[in-house]
């Protein structure tokens, strides 16, 4: 099976600090909807692991978070692309939770749920915790300039051999080549 692992917030939407907290917040980044549709054509299972500590925080509540995903759906069905599954974690740092990236668990549960190795599957995110989870389970960890990518590719700690693109579609042209 082929397979490539998103972030999302930073990588196939606008990222905030103040967190996406509704449907009315979240805005595709130009260009990520066609990406992941490319990735589908091209016979890829596109999954999306997601820190969403917005929950954990109380800003939003998990069915808001639903709503958020189910319009990203939507908008991707409308340029024929579409996302098999999304992993999310809704904890804090404080919660010491094994999904909360940069540990491996939402990682190792798309394995076990997908029924697939991971050594290699491109993993594709703009933060430093998003790298450091793929690269924990073998992924390929690819970095993206957008949403945080700029700072995180300045940081020492970026796995080596991580590959770096101005966005997901660049990401993808890359992989499909």
């Amino acid at each position: 099976m082929k397979l490539v692992i998103l972030d999302r917030d930073g990588v196939i939407n606008h990222d905030s600090d103040q967190y996406i907290k509704s449907p009315e917040e979240w805005k595709p980044i130009p260009g990520s909807l066609a990406a992941i549709a490319r990735l589908n054509q091209a016979g890829y299972r596109v999954v999306v692991a997601t820190n969403q500590s917005g929950i954990g925080r109380g800003l939003f509540e998990t069915d808001t978070l639903m709503a958020i995903n189910e319009k990203m759906l939507k908008a991707l069905a409308l340029v024929g692309g579409r996302i098999d599954a999304i992993f999310f974690c809704p904890h804090t740092n404080a919660d010491n939770c094994e999904c909360r990236k940069p540990k491996a668990g939402m990682y190792k549960e798309i394995a076990a749920r997908m029924n697939v190795d991971l050594a290699g599957v491109p993993a594709i995110g703009d933060s430093l915790r998003d790298l450091q989870a793929a690269a924990t389970v073998g992924a390929q960890p690819m970095l993206v300039l957008t949403g945080k990518g700029r700072k995180t590719q300045d940081n020492p700690a970026l796995p080596p051999g991580t590959p770096v693109f101005s966005d997901l579609a660049a990401a993808v042209a890359h992989i499909v080549r």
